[in-house]
């Protein structure tokens, strides 16, 4: 049920209580998410401290932070589908795919990005 009085500085609040539910529940349950929040974490110092431009620098701290945002939203559609029902349908393991799919590229995305700012260096 939708709170009557959920608005201004109450819904953000509120909102942020949610997100942190949400990053917690990812943290407990999903695999995936704590080794690419550990690597990201690993990575972010290096990104902070090499020697490169201001937008390069962007750039990979951005690529990092898509990586976690895809799998999140990978981890909210597998939760759905598997909260509709234990039988096999394709439909569901299409949705699953794509899902992965989509988290797959943002991983290609950042090692291209990091090695494209990273392999002039050496």
């Amino acid at each position: 049920m939708k709170p009557t009085n959920n608005h201004g500085l109450k819904r953000v609040f509120r909102a942020t209580g949610f997100s942190i539910k949400g990053l917690l529940a990812a943290w407990k349950n999903e695999a995936a998410f704590r080794q690419e929040a550990i690597l990201a974490l690993l990575m972010l110092p290096i990104a902070l401290i090499i020697d490169v431009s201001m937008a390069e620098r962007i750039l990979m701290m951005m690529t990092l932070m898509i990586v976690l945002i895809v799998e999140l939203i990978n981890s909210a559609i597998e939760a759905v589908v598997d909260r509709v029902g234990d039988e096999i349908h394709p439909l569901s393991g299409q949705a699953k795919d794509i899902a992965s799919a989509a988290v797959f590229i943002s991983l290609a995305l950042c090692a291209i990005t990091w090695a494209m700012i990273l392999i002039p260096l050496i």
